[in-house]
This record gives C-alpha cells, sequence and structure tokens, in this order.
C-alpha cells in the first residue's frame, strides 16, 4: 500500500532506498561510513553463530575453550560442538521446523537419548548414539503430523534417520562439508585469540 498518494511519484518518495543517507550528510559528505574494522567484523561473526545455534556467551566460551583443547582446527572444531548438541541434532532429523523449537522440545522431555529420557538441549551427541521419540510423546498430535513429513525431509550425512519408529543415529562426527550454515569459524577464532 502506496498510502503518500503523489509524494510516490516523486524522487522524494519515502519507499525508494538510496545507498547514501538523507540530508546533509548524505551524498557528498564528509560523514561516509567507514570501513568496518577487524573487532568489528570478528564479533559479528561471533554473534552471528551465537544466534544461529542459540547460544548464551558463557556456554559458547566454554565450547571454544573445549574446541581448543581438541585436536585439529579449533574453528572446525567449533563449529562439530555446536552441530552436536542435542537441540541441533533434533533440528537437523527434521523432529523440529527451527532450532528453537527443538530446544524447546528437548526441554519438555519428548525424547530418549540411548534409552533415557534427556531434558538438556546442551548435551552433545556422540558417534553411535540413538535418539528417538519419548514412547509417551508418540500419541501427541505434533509427533504424527511430523511423522508422516519425515519422508520428505532431507537430512544430514552424519546422521540417519527411521521415520516409523521416530528414531535417529549419529552415525559419525559433522565435518565442516556438513555444516551448511554460512558461518566464517576463522572470525571467531580470531576473537577469542585476541
Amino acid at each position: 500500500m502506496f498510502l503518500k498518494g503523489a509524494r510516490c511519484l516523486s524522487p522524494k518518495c519515502a519507499f525508494e532506498r538510496r545507498e547514501y543517507a538523507p540530508g546533509p550528510h548524505g551524498r557528498d559528505s564528509q560523514w561516509r561510513r567507514r570501513r568496518a574494522s577487524d573487532y568489528s567484523r570478528q564479533l559479528r561473526g561471533k554473534q552471528k553463530a551465537r544466534r544461529v545455534y542459540g547460544v548464551l556467551e558463557r556456554q559458547f566460551r566454554r565450547y571454544f575453550a573445549l574446541a581448543q583443547r581438541r585436536p585439529g582446527l579449533t574453528g572446525v572444531n567449533m563449529l562439530v560442538i555446536l552441530e552436536t548438541r542435542l537441540d541441533n541434532t533434533v533440528y537437523r532429523l527434521g523432529f523440529a521446523e527451527s532450532r528453537a523449537q527443538a530446544r524447546q522440545l528437548v526441554t519438555h522431555g519428548h525424547f530418549d537419548l540411548n534409552g533415557r529420557r534427556t531434558n538438556i538441549p546442551s548435551a552433545l551427541v556422540r558417534p553411535g548414539d540413538i535418539l528417538t521419540v519419548h514412547k509417551e510423546s508418540r500419541q501427541k498430535l505434533y509427533f504424527k503430523a511430523v511423522a508422516q513429513q519425515l519422508d520428505e525431509r532431507r537430512i544430514p550425512r552424519w546422521l540417519s534417520l527411521d521415520p516409523a519408529a521416530l528414531s535417529g543415529q549419529v552415525l559419525q562426527l559433522p565435518e565442516r562439508e556438513d555444516v551448511d550454515v554460512s558461518l566464517n569459524e576463522q572470525l571467531i577464532v580470531e576473537y577469542y585469540s585476541r
């Protein structure tokens, strides 16, 4: 809806976006935007990863310390740790539409990890772990609807899914190619290494 009327037919239209700011500080001003600093890019990269996976700062810093202790590249180790969280695994298996919803489903105790009911979204899964929908939760309308859609879902190669049993298994740890999130892990490493 263009409620501005005839004004939108002129160059002063509010809906038209320019690459410069309006007014005296706009096109030919000395107040041009500066190039983002290294610190700014590193901070934004770290914040993006935190937002995507829904992790708070203290836990994220702990994951970074854990990734540093593991052999291999710290950035890749960090992404592997974030990918193998229980809530992310539930999301990757297709039991939830988003990571936030997966976190809520895990918190409410709808999943068993290796036969034991688990309500800790930050639990890290390992190769060989079996994740199943709890037997009481299978009768809920949500999981009946999800069971019908599981065949259409595409899951990563590091997981296997059994739609009939509403269960999945971790086959191996994910690699960098398996993480389809557009994150630059090097920025995270640089941020914490300053």
